[in-house]
C-alpha cells in the first residue's frame, strides 16, 4: 500500500513483496516494470520520511476505527473521531486520501421516502419555518414516527421520538408494534414528565396523531405552541428526518438483527450510543448528552450555530423560491 509520495513507489513495493515472499528475480521484475534496478535499491535503503511513518500510523487507526464502528464513518467523522479520541490534529483531506488508498468508505444510505395522505382534524401553521437553530435546551422540539421491518416476519416495529433541536438529544422515545395515537401520546407524556417546565415550539408533520383533538389539548395543557410541516415538504422537519437516516444507516451495520427481540435491543442500544458515545462536529466533538448536561448546568448555554450547507442552499434556491 503506497502511503508516501515517492514516484514509482507502488512498483518498488511490488518488487520488494515478490522478492521477499516468492524469491522472484529483482532484475527481471525491474525490467518488466520499466524501473531501474539502481533506483529500486536506492529506495530500499532510503531513510523513511517522518510523514510516511505518520501515514502508516494513521492508516492503522483508520482500519481500527472502521472495524470498530462497523463501517459507519465517512472521512469527515473519521478525522473528527480519531482527533478527538487520540488528541491528534490530522486534516480531513489527509484522512480522505488514505481512506481512498485503503478502499475504506462509509455506508451510504438509500434515499427512500413515502408520503401518505390523511384528512386532519386540527392543523397548525408552520411556525418553525425551517429555522432549526435553538440557543438553549427546550426552545424547540421536533417529533416523528418511523418504521422498522422485523426480519423474517410480516410485521413492523414503530419508533416515535422527540428530539431537542438545541442538542439533537432524543428526550423521549417509545417503541411499539402499532402506529397509533397511543404511541405518540405516550412519547409526549414521557417527554413532559422528564421536563415538566418546558414550553417549546413543538414541531411535527401532519400525521393523524398530531392533528387529533386529543393531542391538541395535550399541547395546550403544557402551554406549547404547535408547528406543522407543510403537506409534501418533508424538509420542513429536516432534523428528525436526518435523525431517522442516521439510525437506519448505522444501526444495521453495528448490530446483528434477526428477530423482533434483537431489533428492539438494537434500537434501544443505538439510541444510547447516539446520545452518550457518538460525538458530533457541530458540538465541538461532544455527544448530545454532554452538550445537554453542560447547557442545563449553565445560566448562559454555549451556542452552536448550524454550519452552512451548500447543498441545502442550492435546493432552496431551486425549489423554495
Amino acid at each position: 500500500m503506497r502511503l508516501g509520495r515517492v514516484r514509482h513507489e507502488s512498483k518498488y513495493l511490488t518488487v520488494r513483496h515478490f522478492h521477499t515472499e516468492k524469491k522472484w528475480n529483482i532484475e527481471w521484475m525491474c525490467r518488466h516494470l520499466e524501473i531501474s534496478r539502481a533506483a529500486y535499491y536506492k529506495w530500499l535503503r532510503r531513510a523513511v520520511p517522518e510523514e510516511e511513518l505518520e501515514n502508516v500510523r494513521l492508516a492503522g487507526l483508520i482500519r481500527e476505527y472502521d472495524e470498530r464502528f462497523n463501517h459507519i464513518l465517512g472521512y469527515r467523522r473519521m478525522a473528527s473521531w480519531i482527533n478527538h479520541f487520540n488528541h491528534t490534529h490530522y486534516s480531513k483531506n489527509r484522512v480522505h486520501r488514505i481512506m481512498k488508498k485503503l478502499r475504506i468508505h462509509s455506508v451510504i444510505r438509500a434515499k427512500k421516502r413515502k408520503y401518505a395522505y390523511a384528512k386532519p382534524d386540527k392543523t397548525a401553521e408552520n411556525i418553525l419555518q425551517r429555522d432549526f437553530y435553538a440557543s438553549a435546551p427546550n426552545q424547540k422540539w421536533a417529533t416523528d414516527v418511523t418504521e422498522f421491518k422485523v426480519p423474517g416476519e410480516k410485521k413492523k416495529l414503530y419508533l416515535s421520538a422527540i428530539i431537542d433541536l438545541y442538542d439533537r438529544y432524543p428526550i423521549a422515545y417509545v417503541i411499539s408494534l402499532r402506529n397509533d395515537n397511543r404511541l405518540v401520546f405516550k412519547t409526549f407524556d414521557k417527554a413532559t414528565a422528564a421536563f415538566p417546565s418546558a414550553r417549546p415550539i413543538f414541531h411535527s408533520d401532519r400525521g393523524f396523531q398530531y392533528t387529533s383533538k386529543v393531542f391538541k389539548k395535550k399541547l395546550e395543557k403544557q402551554e406549547m405552541k404547535q408547528s406543522m410541516s407543510r403537506v409534501g415538504h418533508c424538509i420542513d422537519n429536516g432534523p428528525t428526518e436526518g435523525f431517522w437516516g442516521i439510525i437506519k444507516s448505522e444501526m444495521y451495520q453495528m448490530y446483528e438483527i434477526t428477530d423482533e427481540a434483537s431489533l428492539r435491543h438494537a434500537i434501544k442500544d443505538y439510541l444510547r450510543f447516539y446520545s452518550e458515545e457518538r460525538p458530533q462536529d457541530r458540538y465541538h466533538c461532544k455527544t448530545p448528552l454532554e452538550v445537554r448536561q453542560e447547557a442545563l448546568a449553565s445560566d448562559i448555554p454555549i451556542e452552536y450555530p448550524i454550519p452552512e450547507n451548500k447543498r441545502i442552499n442550492k435546493y432552496k434556491e431551486k425549489w423554495c423560491a
